[in-house]
């Protein structure tokens, strides 16, 4: 029961510090460039194509979806922004999101305190605003990667459980079934990115085999099309009381998420093999965040194919 607890406030404690970074990150990447992002966006959205490739791009920089995403709502309910627009933008920010997901994938777990103590130091002893955002930015940046460790290590116990390895193999055998454990997560953290890191995390502890991944590649992929859909909410709930081509908007990337996953969860195992292919090699434990990853990354590539399709 002890031990249980201990992994129980560990893996609370650890997603705190990911998701207060990851906030404080956005919160100051936001000072430094909102405004430019948002010029950005206003630019760019007379062509679909553009208009998905400032969605990416606004969404890399925010480092948060969400913020993109709320952001377009507020134009179409401004009348700034027309439904097509938002859409693209929507579209484009869904690929911005995956770079997360491939910074997480680098292994810096050495380098974490001195991103730490370096953004400290230039955030504490400068009186330039820009320059103080710049260092908070720095310090944010290594709580995110010491939530991610923090995780790690209290994970790591869990794949030596009898249990728990049988409940993740049930979870792994039934695509369906991971699918909605990935959306209830994403539903009660509240950002997709932190749930992906959290999965990242996990499928890179070894099973009772010591070499493969306790998930592996194809139980892991349904989780993370269920994050896809739980990050949906944030733009119905910014949608409730606006115009109604803002709450279009909201339902617009909800139905293209949810469509999308239900599709795309029947060919799991040949896009988990391709993943594989194209990815680094080496053992599972070693480079399955990296799949993960580039999975996130290739199954978000589909807005921009389909923004092209829309150029008229």
């Amino acid at each position: 029961m002890k031990e249980t607890m201990e992994i129980l406030f560990g893996l609370f404690g650890g997603l705190a510090i990911f998701i207060y970074g990851m906030n404080l990150m956005s919160e100051n990447l936001q000072k430094a460039a909102g405004d430019k992002m948002k010029s950005i966006l206003a630019l760019l959205t007379k062509n679909p194509v553009l208009g998905v490739l400032a969605g990416a791009l606004t969404t890399a920089v925010l480092q948060s979806s969400s913020a993109t995403t709320v952001m377009a709502i507020g134009f179409v309910s401004a009348g700034l922004m027309s439904l097509p627009q938002a859409i693209s933008i929507i579209f484009g920010a869904n690929i911005g999101t995956t770079m997360t997901a491939q910074i997480i994938a680098f292994k810096i777990s050495d380098y974490i305190f001195l991103f730490i103590f370096l953004g400290f130091i230039i955030s504490f002893v400068t009186k330039s605003e820009k320059v103080k955002s710049i260092g908070q930015t720095i310090f944010a940046f290594g709580l995110l990667f010491l939530g991610i460790e923090t995780m790690g290590d209290v994970m790591k116990p869990l794949a030596s459980s009898p249990v728990f390895t049988d409940l993740i193999g049930k979870v792994a055998d039934i695509p369906v079934l991971g699918m909605l454990l990935g959306t209830v997560m994403t539903l009660v953290v509240q950002s997709s990115s932190a749930t992906i890191a959290v999965l990242q995390n996990f499928a890179s502890q070894a099973g009772p085999d010591g070499v493969t991944s306790i998930i592996g590649l194809a139980g892991a992929l349904p989780i993370l099309l269920g994050d896809n859909i739980g990050t949906t909410i944030t733009a119905l709930l910014a949608s409730i009381g606006q115009s109604k081509d803002a709450r279009r908007t909201a339902v617009a990337h909800y139905i293209f998420n949810i469509s999308g996953s239900l599709v795309f969860i029947w060919f799991v195992k040949p896009y988990a093999a391709l993943i594989q292919r194209i990815s680094p090699q080496g053992p599972e434990v070693e480079v399955i965040s990296r799949q993960i990853a580039n999975a996130h990354t290739g199954w978000q590539k589909r807005p921009e194919r389909i923004a092209r399709s829309a150029v008229s």
